[in-house]
């Protein structure tokens, strides 16, 4: 069984935020034969070295009980970083009037990738203004974002 990301985050979160962090986004990503699963944490004090190693402890026991995938995977824990990647809609709100790199599912205007200047995250739309244009994105298009520098 290969579980969606939603899944593994709803099956993570209990014991992430139990070891008092927050589950910040999880990326699977297949590679061949094998997947990596990157976990990103979080904390208002910063995550180090020991926060990472407790939580693949803790999730490992997790995934091996659960086992939600198929194959061989490599687990890797990280904090966000400097360009941190955006998962969901109400973590673009902490981010208004940074810059935010998008790349999206289907091109809109014949792009699929956008940098500029987050102005709003609501409703399922991400704004923003883009080359001097004020453009308005669904959210459901974005594959992937990150803060940009």
């Amino acid at each position: 069984m290969v579980a969606s990301v939603d899944m593994i985050s709803d099956l993570l979160r209990p014991t992430v935020e139990a070891l008092g962090l927050e589950l910040w986004g999880i990326e699977h990503i297949a590679r061949g034969r094998s997947s990596l699963l990157r976990i990103y944490i979080d904390s208002p004090e910063g995550i180090t070295i020991d926060d990472c190693e407790r939580v693949s402890r803790q999730v490992s026991g997790v995934l091996d009980v659960e086992d939600p995938l198929t194959g061989e995977y490599t687990l890797e824990v990280s904090s966000p970083g400097m360009d941190r990647p955006l998962f969901r809609l109400e973590q673009y709100g902490q981010f208004i009037g940074d810059v935010v790199s998008l790349r999206l599912r289907t091109p809109i205007e014949g792009r699929r990738k956008f940098k500029g200047v987050l102005h709003k995250a609501e409703a399922d739309q991400i704004v923003m203004t883009v080359d001097g244009e004020l453009i308005e994105i669904p959210f459901q298009q974005v594959d992937k974002a990150n803060i940009a520098f």
